[in-house]
């Protein structure tokens, strides 16, 4: 008969134990920052409360929320310093100082597109969007006529922007190498992009004033006004995306034997063209938006117009303006049809932009297998 034993077990180990960090192990727990701010909040609250009452006078957000900001910069870069060390405490305050400056600069944006949406909403109803100003006074109307000539007119800057734009970053970085005409192209290039934009309205009316008179208002020329500031900056944001691709990629091609042409047109842009998609819409959103050369060139208009190429166009900064501008009876109408178009653009480019994401996404180089 045999006797078999089991194996000696081996000893069990307790699972170590996680402690939470407190104040003596010289770090600050998770929770001691928003500690730090809520109290910083309320002492603040309390003390423009105290300030309030005493005065008869309402409660001052703004002086609050920076009288509490800076109470929370000290209290964490102390109470770190004292915890965890100079270095880290250090660290905490420029930490705080960047998400304060954030958050200040949210604040306008935030504030606008708050204040865009609520006062365009009230202004929409389906006769903005089907029918035009022609024949209207005061009430009813709609933006038709400058949501349409808005996408022809960009439309038609965008046609003439975006080849000249690609095709002048694609010599710069592939052909020019700091050649004389490079660096000349590249000189002009930069003070282009520092044109006001009513500049580029005065050139574009000067070079079809004197083609076809004084007095000249056509779509096209609000394209070209368009064109001169969309070009600098197409050709900055291509030169750079295509400077980002690998000399490997371009040397391996040419090790195959194939053309440099081919190369540029195969391997560089499509390696580079989420970036260039990116910056071409940047360049649309640049200057969708724009008023000044628009009501120099393409002027105003109350009728439906889609030719480019004759009579003038109304766009929607135009439109804005001019219903803001020369307000009738009741004023309220004309109001409430310029914030809508305000809205309605905000709208568009975002729009755009989503468009180039998704063309970036769809178009870029797959990694991987």
């Amino acid at each position: 008969m045999t006797v078999t034993t089991a194996p000696p077990q081996p000893p069990q180990t307790a699972a170590p134990v996680r402690e939470t960090p407190r104040l003596t192990s010289g770090h600050l727990p998770v929770w001691a920052p928003w500690a730090i701010l809520v109290g910083s909040l309320v002492a603040a609250g309390m003390l423009f409360a105290i300030i309030a009452m005493g005065s008869g006078e309402g409660f001052n957000l703004a002086g609050w929320a920076v009288v509490a900001g800076l109470l929370y910069l000290v209290l964490i870069t102390v109470i770190s310093s004292l915890v965890e060390g100079r270095r880290k405490g250090v660290d905490r305050l420029v930490t705080g100082v960047v998400t304060i400056a954030f958050l200040i600069a949210m604040v306008p944006l935030v504030s606008v597109a708050i204040t865009v949406v609520v006062n365009g909403v009230a202004g929409l109803s389906a006769e903005f969007f089907t029918s035009s100003m022609r024949n209207v006074v005061g009430e009813g109307g709609g933006a038709l006529h400058a949501i349409v000539g808005t996408v022809l007119i960009t439309l038609a800057a965008a046609v003439i922007s975006i080849p000249i734009g690609i095709f002048t970053a694609i010599y710069l970085v592939e052909y020019g190498r700091g050649g004389r005409l490079s660096r000349g192209i590249t000189f002009l290039v930069d003070v282009m992009t520092g044109i006001p934009s009513i500049v580029a309205g005065l050139f574009a009316y000067a070079v079809f004033a004197l083609i076809f008179g004084p007095g000249i208002r056509m779509g096209i020329m609000g394209s070209i006004a368009l064109s001169v500031l969309m070009i600098p900056v197409v050709v900055r944001s291509t030169e750079e995306m295509l400077r980002l691709v690998p000399n490997e990629l371009r040397e391996a091609s040419y090790a195959l034997g194939v053309p440099k042409w081919r190369t540029i047109s195969k391997v560089v842009l499509p390696t580079s063209i989420a970036g260039i998609t990116t910056g071409v819409m940047l360049s649309i959103s640049r200057v969708i938006g724009e008023t000044a050369p628009l009501l120099l060139t393409a002027g105003v208009a109350t009728s439906m117009n889609y030719n480019l190429f004759e009579g003038r166009m109304m766009t929607l900064p135009v439109f804005a303006y001019s219903q803001y501008m020369n307000q009738g009876i009741p004023a309220q109408a004309y109001i409430d049809r310029a914030w809508a178009a305000a809205f309605i653009l905000i709208v568009l480019v975002m729009l755009l932009n989503l468009i180039a994401r998704v063309v970036a996404k769809v178009f870029s180089p797959k990694l991987g297998r």
